[in-house]
């Protein structure tokens, strides 16, 4: 397999995936140029990450993929321990974060996708905060006593943590967030996420 991502981006959780399998894969770090030339849009005309290759199948969209990684190397519970009610649970909570999680930040990022008047846009931005420390405050309460999302460790962890981050670089008040800040904390720690960051540029 071969993903192709952009630190940082939601394709940084995938590549977190893929360290998790424990089996050899390909990585190609790209930029926003690259994602804009005709090899890359040949893989995926949306031009966005990430996109994995295996062999002559191409898959593009973060939960497809996650899935897909699950599905190949169902030793590593991914998608938890091969019963259709952890699947179930672990693609809830995948589901939670790209329906409501990952879209909470898009007006953080491109406020002109919402209201084209520059002088508007830090309104935008003003309720996006609001918005995203709700779906936070979410996650906070389903971490309580637990130590991943699902109840097992599962490929809607990565997800998470990545926005976690992207939180954290855009100044969002996680306070008093403490299964939060303790979920960030062993995700901070673990190998698999130490190797894909550091991969990417970003350890």
């Amino acid at each position: 397999m071969k993903l192709y991502t952009k630190p940082g981006a939601c394709s940084t959780a995938i590549h977190i995936d893929l360290c998790w399998t424990g089996q050899p894969f390909d990585v190609q770090v790209v930029d926003a140029a690259f994602m804009k030339s005709a090899e890359f849009l040949a893989l995926n005309p949306a031009g966005s990450v990430p996109v994995l290759v295996d062999g002559d199948f191409v898959l593009a969209q973060n939960a497809a993929i996650a899935g897909y990684v699950a599905d190949a190397f169902p030793a590593a519970g991914l998608a938890g321990d091969g019963s259709a009610r952890q699947r179930a649970e672990a693609t809830r909570w995948l589901s939670f974060v790209n329906s409501d999680v990952h879209p909470a930040f898009t007006p953080l990022f491109a406020p002109g996708k919402f209201v084209e008047d520059p002088a508007q846009h830090d309104a935008v931005k003003a309720a996006a905060r609001k918005r995203v420390r709700g779906v936070m405050e979410s996650a906070n309460r389903q971490l309580q006593g637990r130590e991943w999302l699902a109840g097992f460790r599962s490929f809607a962890d990565p997800y998470l943590y990545i926005t976690v981050r992207w939180a954290g670089l855009l100044g969002i008040d996680l306070s008093g967030l403490d299964a939060l800040a303790a979920f960030k904390a062993r995700m901070d720690a673990d190998a698999g996420v130490l190797r894909a960051l550091k991969a990417e540029g970003l350890a």
